[in-house]
């Protein structure tokens, strides 16, 4: 929604005041009378506790926004530690963070605005201490720093809720609006440029609609325990774009009236994983305001538009989101490493294909590419044709252990210029063969003379099975060669 830009529709204001209403393990979507929240006991405290930080540091107050579940910041707790209704803690996102805190099973911050998103350092409200992070409709483009640290939490673990909006709905006016900020975020972050979480943001501005659900019973998102989800609303957003060839665990949960939930175009809430973590990302700002906030603010109550059940995929999104893992917030936890040493079967192919899966030919002693020691190596691409070729291994990353790939890679070309023509793609995929995730990915603007050893960091995917993959994809043209030699995967 786009502060005053953005044409609303009616405001219900008879509903802004009201609370929640109890609905089984979380709360309605629906208006309720406040009565009936007040009196509802808060729920018995879980003995584990989801973290979840909501990001107020990318202008999410600029404009008419006020997308923060409460005033005081970075612990909303200050404001009122009790929270029964909606309007106990001020912000366009309160009924979000209250839902949350009565139930007893969440831990929850703000990000205040001045402050930089960090992953692995040893603040306080650094990302390695929560499941989930919550991005709602960020404002403000992302430093490079701090996109890579959002990514490397997601890929050891973490949830990332990421919240978009129509396009031209930049409220600080510095040149960037959500889908602008978001679509950079997956392909310029300095761990996976490549579409990693398979879709893009639309650049549209869909004046109102009511997606709907697709059907699939056994979703969390769609009947989790805050209830069932059937739908949701449009006022000013957009879509996104899924690119399962990118990501193919990319799913469309709601779609627009007139898309194919069989389609590409058109979805409107979509999950998606990335390494060890998950995604969920929601084309609108209005389902999640909850039509209070900062005095002298224009909002929309979508949270408790009786049109749609956004509470519920809100609430269910966030359970799901911050359940993945044991431990949550990327892959931290106690527990101690047994295992050390390298794992990989016949890391330099010296006995031919034994322990590894290939293309026909890829593993050769061929003197036509050299090796970067002894006489075998796996030699990728070089055909000049379009065409694909792999190369994998099985392999099991005991838990509570750092992991780190490496191998030699030698790429010459006969391409010129900076486009990237052909690649090479660095994977990892679960028994299933879904893409955890993508570490690297290399391509002919990266040819140079003789081998440079690359080292990739696997600890995220500590204590699962995996394969390793090396795909390589050449245009139709003019070849270049991707000569991989003396692999390793070293644990301790």
């Amino acid at each position: 929604m786009l502060g005053s830009v953005k044409s609303r529709r009616l405001l219900i204001a008879a509903t802004a005041s009201l609370g929640l209403v109890t609905a089984g393990a979380g709360y309605s979507a629906q208006a309720a009378a406040p009565a009936a929240s007040a009196a509802a006991p808060a729920p018995a405290a879980a003995a584990a506790t989801h973290r979840v930080l909501f990001d107020n540091s990318k202008a999410e107050q600029a404009g008419n926004a006020d997308w923060v579940i409460g005033s005081s910041q970075p612990d909303p707790l200050g404001q009122d530690s009790t929270p029964t209704k909606e309007t106990d803690w001020t912000g366009g996102l309160s009924a979000w963070g209250v839902a949350l805190q009565r139930t007893g099973d969440y831990s929850l911050k703000t990000l205040p605005a001045g402050n930089t998103i960090t992953y692995g350092g040893s603040g306080a409200l650094d990302l390695k201490n929560f499941d989930t992070f919550v991005l709602p409709e960020p404002n403000i483009r992302l430093s490079t720093a701090e996109k890579t640290a959002v990514m490397k939490f997601v890929q050891a673990g973490g949830g990332l809720f990421l919240i978009s909006d129509h396009d031209v709905s930049d409220r600080n006016n510095d040149g960037y609006d959500s889908p602008m900020i978001i679509n950079d975020l997956m392909t310029s972050n300095g761990v996976d440029n490549t579409n990693p979480f398979g879709f893009s943001v639309d650049k549209l501005n869909i004046a109102s609609g009511n997606p709907k659900a697709i059907s699939d019973s056994s979703n969390p998102v769609l009947n989790g325990s805050f209830g069932k989800v059937t739908g949701s609303l449009i006022a000013n957003g957009t879509t996104f774009t899924l690119k399962p060839a990118d990501n193919p665990a990319v799913k469309g949960l709601l779609w627009r009236s007139g898309s194919s939930t069989t389609g590409t175009t058109g979805a409107f809430f979509v999950t998606s994983t990335f390494g060890s973590g998950r995604v969920a990302i929601w084309g609108d700002s209005s389902p999640i305001d909850d039509g209070t906030g900062a005095s002298g603010d224009t909002l929309y109550d979508g949270w408790n538009d009786s049109s749609a059940t956004n509470a519920a995929l809100a609430l269910n999104a966030t359970a799901w989101l911050s359940g993945t893992g044991s431990t949550g917030g990327g892959g931290g936890g106690g527990g101690t490493c047994t295992t050390s040493g390298q794992l990989l079967a016949n890391p330099g192919f010296e006995s031919g294909t034994s322990g590894w899966s290939a293309t026909s030919g890829v593993i050769t002693s061929s003197t036509a590419k050299a090796s970067h020691s002894g006489s075998y190596k796996a030699w990728l691409g070089g055909a000049g044709t379009a065409g694909t070729k792999t190369l994998s291994q099985p392999v099991t990353i005991p838990a509570n252990c750092s992991a780190s790939l490496s191998f030699w890679l030698h790429i010459d070309t006969a391409e010129t210029g900076t486009t990237a023509y052909d690649t090479l793609k660095v994977q990892v995929l679960n028994s299933s063969g879904t893409v955890l995730g993508t570490p690297a990915t290399y391509s002919n603007v990266n040819a140079a003379t003789g081998y440079t050893q690359r080292t990739l960091d696997l600890s995220a995917y500590a204590g699962q099975s995996v394969t390793l993959k090396f795909t390589s994809t050449e245009g139709s043209k003019l070849q270049t060669s991707f000569v991989v030699d003396d692999t390793a995967l070293n644990v301790s």
